[in-house]
């Protein structure tokens, strides 16, 4: 206590200007309208850069959940979208129901023959084997494995992976591999020489199957050659995921997908 006495003893000068200078500055902007004005425009200045500056910090520790929120309407669009009448022109059901479910990737390999993702979602979020894996760009791969809370997912670029895919400008389909040679191209495969190819058109899953609707887009034509038959093309494809960079994926759920395996399967 006797500190705080001697600092205003020591500093009494000073304490009594500041005072008479606020007390003079007060006035003054009370008296004349332009100097209040540009006393409570600087208020506003200060006080809305620091309001700005915390909100923007509420805005970095709340970019997890918008994120999440983000996945989550993407995937509602997307399920609206894969469940037009025009997308599900599969020869196996007209008017399948597809829902998706956000997952994030936990281990990717790319630089192998046979590569596959993990993602953290399994059969305690309803995703079993055979269900597409999508990114908002492209087609990932196909689950073949799940256990309570993680899934295997074989990637596009395995050279056991087998997708219907298509020509966007016409019907025209055939087979997507890999010849595990970059992770930056795949193979169409079976594209009948009638079909008209051009560099830079666009292909897309075919629909054909219980895996994907039709309309996912994979990449776009490099180049492409007859094979050894002259009746079939082999097409390059440049994907339009980074395949050595995937984070966040969407599975695709057929609800009818048993449904479809028992008719199916009623046949042989």
């Amino acid at each position: 206590m006797q500190q705080i006495i001697n600092f205003f003893i020591r500093n009494k000068n000073f304490l009594l200007f500041l005072l008479l200078f606020l007390f003079s500055l007060s006035l003054t902007i009370q008296s004349h309208s332009y100097h209040r004005s540009k006393f409570i425009n600087s208020a506003n200045f200060l006080t809305g850069g620091v309001y700005e500056s915390v909100n923007s910090i509420g805005r970095y520790f709340d970019l997890r959940k918008e994120n999440e929120l983000l996945l989550e309407e993407n995937n509602r669009l997307k399920s609206i979208l894969y469940n037009q009448e025009d997308m599900l022109s599969s020869t196996l059901l007209p008017s399948v129901d597809f829902k998706l479910i956000t997952a994030n990737v936990i281990k990717n390999s790319y630089s192998a023959t046979n590569n596959y993702l993990t993602i953290n979602k399994g059969t305690n979020d309803s995703i079993s084997a055979d269900l597409g894996v999508i990114t908002s760009k492209g087609i990932v791969g196909i689950i073949d494995k799940a256990s309570g809370n993680y899934s295997r997912v074989l990637s596009i670029l395995n050279t056991n992976s087998r997708v219907n895919a298509q020509l966007m400008k016409t019907d025209h389909f055939g087979t997507l591999t890999w010849n595990g040679d970059s992770p930056r191209y795949v193979q169409l495969i079976d594209i009948p020489k009638q079909a008209p190819l051009t560099s830079g058109d666009t292909v897309i899953t075919g629909g054909r199957s219980i895996i994907f609707p039709k309309g996912i887009p994979i990449g776009t034509i490099s180049s492409f050659s007859l094979d050894e038959t002259e009746n079939y093309y082999n097409v390059e494809i440049e994907v339009f995921n980074d395949m050595t960079n995937i984070g966040h994926v969407h599975i695709v759920i057929n609800k009818n997908k048993e449904e479809i395996k028992q008719l199916e399967s009623s046949d042989e």
